[in-house]
């Protein structure tokens, strides 16, 4: 009886049956099989171009064994192969000269010595001895071609790895072959840098030390380093990452291939902000407000701040207070404070996001994607942010979809973004008219409107301008539940562990588990005790009750509303209005410095536990380094608090709070602190069921602009004033100073002349700004960064109206 299967073939490789799927290269089918063809120029995540001749192997045709670079054959039923013939060993020793030919040698101060497969390979197949007694090739050296990656043209072998990903992969082809012959080289034009959003990534494909990270050159040995793979928290992808450090001091993460989220990429805000967490500006320890000069913070011990704390809280009353942020912390970290606030403090006034998300409910009960099912859908339609800033890699894993596969991206939004170079169809709408627009499209007899009733259809949805409230993406949701019933949603969140957080009822009117306020498991019930039955504020509505003098006790979870929340005139009133404002936090931002109690807490490599991506997918947490100084996990010091509050929360560690979320929570049951801990959590734990139910609210269409004034958009850009960013210093250089921009029509017909400086009106406040002309935009629009050095757009946004409209005029 065949033990065969459709779409494989039989394969002989050194005497050895092998099955292997019809079609793959022969390299591939090996690596499988456990057999190593040494290779320079292939990768198993781009195309195949056979430039090295490293992977040349023996493969009968028929007429007789043949060299083959297998890489570039695919194999066949009955191929026959030998990796280990003379003919082999010949040819492989006859690449690895001709390479070292011109290559420098000099291992003792490259980057790559320790690490490097040509080192390695020319160990293990080379001739053992040159016969090379020239002058070799000599290239001024090293080239910066971008802030964060050097080139050595010395070292570059021509293998293409690096110019394959910055065209196949990035969608960047900033960098290219140059010259021709003896002369080729690796280089960008002169008034190109490599200025890609994922150049760090050719540094970590390059197989010798061409290309070296400014971040990390010349700061370790791979043999003088620690690892443990973790979990990216930059933003909500949750990318796997190796997190490396030397002497108790973050020095390099490297980007780890997993089949369900990154496929071994990182953004380069991911890949170099390690430099935060080693900043020297970081808090070390608590800080509470001199009582006789408002102006200066006090260094404290830990009792004093906490019993500050605890009394705070006490004073303002489960009504008086708001809990503000969470996204930065850990599953378990969000889990003891969602705890704390219910069960001990007794409010439901908690909210992960900053008034720029989704409501928790909606974001619940939605049908869920994967990102896998994004790619391999008919149609994606993205209603959101500009994935390419706010979401780097699943930008990267959209592209490769539909440019390699049959998916066909459809892009809804008021302003042009990065995934333009790559949709089908990119539809320019109003400002919160994303809705209409889609409507209209499904009651056509479009071609599309056809494709997405018929076919297979995920929706990336989210807030695609912070100048706009979430009423259009709401209606967006509606639309599709109603209209394709079919589709399934990845929700476009914003920061990190946003998912977890409020996976774990850092959110009004949701618990642990994904379930309503009012339908507490009965482990919940039993455990916790009490539970509020009322559904708490958000932060729009916190902010807003702290402005009024409600609210008497703001708690910030490293969150900073001066910064992040859309509405900066509203926090700063809430801010000044409070009676008391707790932070924990790793800097002082613009929110904590004027905090009256500041707690310092872990930072991304000093803490473990568990973090939760947009689709569901719980992944590990590795604590890498000890924290400075006397920091605590935001868990401890929930504990503390509730015991200075007359409670106790019976957390001890992280693998007990866990264990406790597994009781008491119904999605999460079954998923064990075992199963976290096991090689299947390397691609994430897939956690989709919610039992929480959203009611669509009747949306009304954002009011018409009048004829003077300019609508305004506003979007985060990857490099921006954020703390991961401006605390990195390899990183804060590439944020740059806002600009607004507006159609070159409404400039002329303004008197303002492209490049001069203008002052921007809106009912929040007066500005000054330069203006710009930029004919991709709408008429009547004007797009401005949201947090760019120096300014923010939340000066001019009002958080309670649907749209923000402002007016320029010249000084």
């Amino acid at each position: 009886m065949s033990n065969s299967v459709p779409n494989e073939v039989s394969v002989n490789i050194n005497g050895a049956e092998v099955r292997a799927i019809a079609g793959e290269m022969l390299i591939a089918a090996a690596d499988r099989a456990g057999v190593h063809i040494p290779r320079f120029c292939y990768h198993e995540r781009m195309s195949s171009v056979g430039m090295c001749r490293m992977c040349l192997v023996d493969v009968d045709t028929g007429r007789g064994p043949m060299l083959q670079p297998s890489c570039m054959v695919p194999v066949t039923e009955g191929m026959s192969v030998d990796t280990q013939s003379e003919d082999t060993k010949r040819a492989q020793e006859g690449i690895l000269e001709f390479l070292l030919v011109n290559h420098p040698l000099d291992c003792p101060v490259c980057d790559k010595g320790g690490e490097c497969p040509l080192q390695d390979q020319t160990m293990a197949y080379g001739p053992g001895e040159s016969r090379f007694v020239e002058e070799k090739r000599h290239y001024e050296k090293p080239i910066p071609i971008s802030d964060l990656v050097h080139l050595d043209r010395e070292r570059c072998i021509l293998c293409d790895r690096c110019t394959r990903f910055a065209d196949e992969v990035a969608g960047d082809p900033l960098i290219h072959f140059t010259e021709r012959g003896n002369s080729t080289q690796v280089l960008t034009f002169p008034d190109e840098p490599f200025s890609s959003y994922f150049s760090g990534n050719t540094v970590q494909i390059c197989p010798v030390g061409a290309l070296t990270a400014a971040p990390y050159r010349f700061k370790a040995r791979p043999w003088d380093l620690d690892q443990v793979e973790s979990t990216c928290t930059t933003c909500s992808m949750g990318c796997r990452t190796a997190v490396q450090s030397s002497r108790n001091e973050l020095v390099r993460y490297l980007g780890v291939d997993i089949e369900s989220v990154n496929h071994g990429w990182l953004c380069d805000k991911g890949r170099f902000n390690f430099e935060a967490t080693n900043s020297e500006e970081r808090l070390t320890v608590p800080l509470i407000r001199d009582p006789n000069d408002e102006r200066q913070l006090l260094g404290s011990d830990w009792g004093s701040a906490l019993a500050n704390a605890a009394e705070a809280i006490l004073d303002a009353g489960s009504d008086g207070i708001g809990i503000i942020g969470g996204s930065r912390l850990t599953n378990e970290d969000a889990y003891a404070w969602s705890k704390l606030a219910r069960s001990i403090i007794r409010t439901d006034n908690l909210d992960a996001q900053l008034g720029d998300g989704l409501p928790a409910e909606l974001v619940h009960s939605l049908p869920p994607a994967t990102i896998a099912d994004a790619c391999e859908a008919d149609t994606v339609l993205v209603v959101g942010p500009d994935l390419k800033e706010e979401l780097a890699i699943l930008h990267l894993r959209l592209r490769g979809a539909a440019t390699k596969g049959h998916t066909k991206v459809v892009e809804i939004n008021a302003a042009p973004s990065g995934c333009e170079p790559y949709v089908e169809r990119a539809i320019r709408c109003g400002s919160g008219e994303a809705a209409k627009y889609l409507g209209e499209i499904l009651n056509s007899d479009d071609d599309l409107a056809t494709r997405l009733r018929e076919g297979s259809v995920v929706a990336v949805v989210g807030r695609s301008s912070m100048a706009e409230s979430d009423h259009s993406s709401i209606a967006v949701a509606a639309l599709i539940r109603d209209e394709l019933p079919h589709a399934t949603f990845l929700t476009a969140l914003r920061r990190g562990n946003v998912r977890g957080a409020l996976d774990m009822g850092l959110a009004p009117g949701v618990l642990p588990g994904r379930t309503a306020i009012d339908n507490p498991s009965s482990a919940l019930a039993d455990i916790w005790g009490y539970t509020p039955s009322m559904k708490g504020l958000d932060t729009t509505g916190m902010l807003q009750a702290a402005a009024e003098g409600k609210i008497r006790t703001l708690v910030l979870l490293g969150a900073d509303p001066l910064s992040d929340f859309p509405d900066r005139n509203l926090a700063a009133e809430a801010i000044q209005r409070a009676e008391t404002v707790i932070s924990l936090d790793n800097f002082l931002t613009a929110s904590s410095a004027q905090a009256d109690i500041i707690l310092p807490t872990t930072a991304y490599g000093e803490q473990g536990g568990t973090t939760t991506n947009l689709e569901g997918r719980i992944s590990r947490l590795t604590q890498k380094i000890t924290p400075p100084g006397s920091v605590r996990d935001d868990w401890m010091i929930a504990t503390e608090l509730a015991w200075r509050l007359g409670g106790d929360l019976n957390l001890t560690s992280k693998e007990q709070i866990w264990r406790e979320i597994e009781q008491v929570a119904p999605s999460h049951a079954g998923v064990t602190v075992e199963r976290i801990m096991s090689e299947e959590a390397r691609e994430g734990i897939l956690v989709q069921e919610s039992s929480v139910e959203y009611i669509f609210p009747s949306v009304q269409e954002p009011p018409i602009a009048d004829g003077y004034g300019l609508r305004l958009i506003s979007g985060r850009k990857l490099w921006d004033a954020s703390t991961t960013t401006s605390m990195s210093p390899s990183l804060r250089p590439l944020a740059e100073a806002p600009v607004l921009k507006v159609h070159p029509t409404d400039l002329q017909r303004l008197g303002i002349s492209s490049g001069s400086d203008v002052r921007v009106i809106s009912t929040r406040s007066t500005e000054n700004l330069k203006a710009v002309a930029d004919e991709s935009l709408e008429r009547g629009t004007a797009l401005l960064p949201f947090n760019q050095p120096g300014f923010g757009a939340n000066r001019f946004i009002d958080a309670t109206a649907a749209v923000t409209d402002i007016r320029i005029e010249t000084l």
